[in-house]
């Protein structure tokens, strides 16, 4: 009797086994710094003053990469680059190289932030138009130089990062700063670059926590902040308040990695401004505000993480006739006159000038706990308050500059207002003219369409703004 009672439940204790030791699903992160300082002069990008080559490396900057990786799924990466604007084909070269190299990523599962910091090289088609002149041959070639030398060490730092990988626990929160001020104010002649102290901004800064599985060990932080990373205007190399911000994290928690991010930052400055201690002053207190959140209470996150595109067309303004750009070609601003040359040269090759700007948003979520959304180009705060407000506020964060910097995105608010943001600034990345009215709701729609329902239906209708949103000072 035993004997057979057995032979009749022993298949059942061995499936049970079987159940109770699978693997629960869980996280996988791995995360790389590299150097990417130029060994050579080059011309730096984001002022169009400047007239010689850096030769000085005033602080190192760095590339650090992230990968994610939840069960069985694909990988997703985070790339952050000390970089004015690292462009989309250049993003798009990279994966390609990733693919040739075994590690193939999904391009709605790559992330790739710039610091927007204006004291690093120049890279290839990136502000073509900022000087006003073509660089001297000598100079373009060490431009382009760098531009291979950035693409090669992006590449190595993800492939780093994914030999890196082990079971991790990931976290987020939020925190302010705020040394970042809204910078257009309104005058009896137009719109200024000043501090504007009753002009909207974003005080957020949200933080991702990555740590070993057992708690036992800072992998990574991942953080953002919507402000320009303009403290310093010298001609030497130099991360800005990002790149000190990246560099306090790594003295205090050695062998982690930080990678700093811009949120919706286009039309603030950092101030203080204009003297290297303020950039170490503002990165510093930066490093504060995410120490002090990764020592609080975090809300885990948990997986999938999933990840999504759109392609949008951004159209412009009325294009200029002929005479209009022989008209500007004859003037005495340089840089006008530049700008319209270029683009007759294109009309006597028969090129068509662009009416549109391809413009592609992404959205990522993990599970039902953070939403992420990533814009490109120099994008107003207008954009991060709004959709904190249209989707759960506690869990939405928004970042700009990320996967290509091809202009400024300004809300449908700044485009009426005009000034910088709005049209002058489109001459110095080589665009024909200012978007036309309504670009704000086409970019709006594209990023609804790739949410999901449950971050809307779910919103807390009367909660509390989360910790710097739509605060003003």
């Amino acid at each position: 009797m035993i004997y057979f009672m057995l032979r009749i439940l022993l298949p059942f204790f061995c499936c049970l086994t079987v159940v109770s030791t699978a693997a629960p699903a869980g996280w996988q992160a791995g995360a790389a710094d590299i150097d990417i300082s130029p060994g050579h002069p080059v011309r730096l990008s984001g002022y169009g003053n400047r007239t010689t080559e850096a030769t000085k490396v005033a602080q190192r900057i760095h590339a650090n990469a992230l990968v994610l990786q939840w069960d069985q799924d694909a990988p997703a990466v985070i790339v952050t680059v000390d970089n004015c604007g690292v462009p989309s084909w250049m993003r798009a070269e990279v994966l390609k190289r990733l693919t040739a190299a075994g590690k193939a990523v999904a391009d709605e599962r790559f992330a790739l932030h710039s610091t927007h910091t204006h004291c690093a090289p120049m890279l290839k088609g990136v502000l073509p138009f900022l000087f006003g002149e073509d660089l001297p041959a000598d100079q373009q070639e060490r431009v382009d130089r760098y531009t291979e030398e950035l693409t090669l060490k992006i590449v190595a730092v993800v492939s780093s990062a994914w030999a890196k990988m082990q079971p991790a626990r990931l976290d987020w929160g939020s925190g302010k700063a705020y040394f970042g001020l809204n910078r257009r104010l309104k005058t009896e002649t137009g719109i200024q670059n000043a501090p504007n102290f009753s002009g909207p901004v974003d005080r957020a800064v949200p933080v991702l926590r990555v740590k070993r599985a057992d708690g036992s060990k800072l992998i990574a932080t991942h953080v953002s902040y919507a402000c320009h990373c303009t403290t310093l205007n010298f001609n030497e190399v130099h991360g800005d308040w990002a790149g000190r911000a990246h560099e306090e994290m790594a003295m205090r928690f050695p062998g982690s990695v930080c990678l700093v991010a811009i949120g919706c930052g286009a039309d603030q400055n950092p101030y203080p401004r204009n003297e290297v201690g303020r950039a170490s002053q503002h990165g510093t207190a930066l490093a504060r505000e995410v120490v002090r959140v990764i020592n609080s209470p975090m809300s885990p996150l948990s997986g999938p993480l999933e990840c999504a595109v759109k392609e949008v067309t951004l159209p412009f303004d009325r294009l200029p006739a002929p005479k209009e750009w022989e008209a500007r070609a004859a003037g005495t601003n340089k840089h006008v006159a530049y700008h319209a040359r270029k683009h007759l040269d294109m009309l006597k090759r028969g090129e068509k000038i662009p009416d549109a700007l391809p413009y592609q948003v992404q959205v990522w979520h993990y599970g039902s706990d953070l939403l992420t959304i990533n814009l490109p180009g120099e994008v107003v705060v207008d954009y991060s308050l709004r959709f904190k407000r249209e989707f759960d506020p506690a869990r939405t964060w928004v970042n700009s500059y990320t996967n290509d910097v091809p202009c400024y995105i300004p809300s449908q608010r700044v485009w009426e207002e005009g000034g910088y943001e709005a049209d002058r600034s489109m001459i110095y990345y080589g665009r024909p003219a200012r978007f036309a009215s309504g670009i704000e709701e086409i970019v709006a729609r594209a990023v609804r369409d790739l949410v999901p329902d449950e971050f809307i239906s779910r919103r807390m209708q009367n909660a509390p703004a989360p910790l710097g949103d739509n605060v003003k000072k």
